[in-house]
């Protein structure tokens, strides 16, 4: 931890505050395929984790921004909707929106700075873990529905984990046969690409491990455009790392799919009901790097 880095947080929150969270994320996506560029390459610079992951574009500072601009913009009035994390927050007109952002920049560098500290290697994923705490305080702070949401009277008459009307995260993914088929594809072909990588050279570790992350947050730059693509970033992280530490393609694919059943069960526990967005894909991710930790 340090007090530049800590500045550099607070500049990388309004900037993501200002892109919008979700369109900060596909740069992190783009930063994290240019970082696995280099570490192929042979660069000394470690450019997936100061910038993909640092204070430029880390999804604890960026997006978290976004989160939390767009959070503050629905209490103030001055925006519709505090789920919107597609809307960049300077559309909104308000300097102190943005300010919420750099501060919740701030916020994820220090939780993350802490986590690194406390936990043990691999204990699990801290940038995760913030991601949700952020979200988290963003809506205990900006919302009105509590941490786990409040039901509608529609909602009340299909049960809290039915989703359906405005209730609902990714509608062209939460049935479960669809979610099924689509984890076991992203699964299989990230695990095999991480396993092909790690296999020529242990150093390649973070080109192995990260890149199919990269390409799922890279390719929600089409859901910005409101093309029906899959969000699977926790799928494809999951199964990469499952299959480098089992060195089993199948096991990689199962905790991809895994993951991916577990991020839906977490939209519908924390976002579906709520006025304000907390990530299921970070929830699923921290979760699943802690099992990964616990069994490997």
């Amino acid at each position: 931890m340090n007090f530049v880095t800590l500045l550099a947080s607070f500049g990388g929150g309004i900037f993501g505050a200002a892109l919008g969270g979700l369109p900060a994320f596909v740069f992190t996506g783009f930063a994290v395929l240019v970082g696995a560029a280099a570490v192929l390459g042979g660069s000394s610079f470690d450019f997936i984790s100061n910038v993909a992951f640092g204070p430029v574009f880390g999804p604890h500072v960026a997006f978290c921004g976004g989160v939390a601009a767009v959070a503050y913009a629905a209490k103030k009035g001055i925006h519709g909707a505090g789920k919107d994390i597609v809307s960049g927050g300077a559309g909104f007109k308000d300097p102190m929106a943005l300010l919420v952002g750099g501060l919740f920049g701030i916020l994820g560098y220090l939780l993350v700075s802490v986590f690194n500290t406390i936990f043990p290697a691999g204990f699990t994923d801290n940038i995760a873990l913030t991601v949700f705490l952020s979200n988290a305080i963003a809506r205990l702070t900006f919302g009105k529905t509590g941490l786990f949401g409040t039901l509608s009277e529609d909602a009340q008459a299909r049960g809290r984990f039915t989703p359906g009307g405005n209730d609902v995260w990714v509608p062209h993914q939460q049935d479960f046969g669809q979610l099924f088929i689509i984890s076991l594809g992203v699964s299989l072909v990230t695990a095999w690409y991480a396993l092909t990588v790690i296999g020529i050279n242990e150093a390649y570790f973070p080109a192995a491990a990260f890149v199919g992350f990269g390409i799922s947050a890279a390719s929600l730059v089409f859901l910005c455009f409101g093309i029906n693509v899959p969000v699977t970033h926790h799928m494809t992280i999951i199964a990469s790392l499952a299959a480098i530490f089992s060195g089993s393609l199948f096991i990689g694919a199962l905790m991809g799919v895994i993951s991916a059943f577990l991020g839906e069960f977490a939209s519908r526990t924390f976002f579906i009901h709520g006025d304000t967005h907390i990530d299921p894909p970070a929830t699923a991710i921290f979760i699943m790097t802690f099992v990964l930790w616990v069994i490997f």
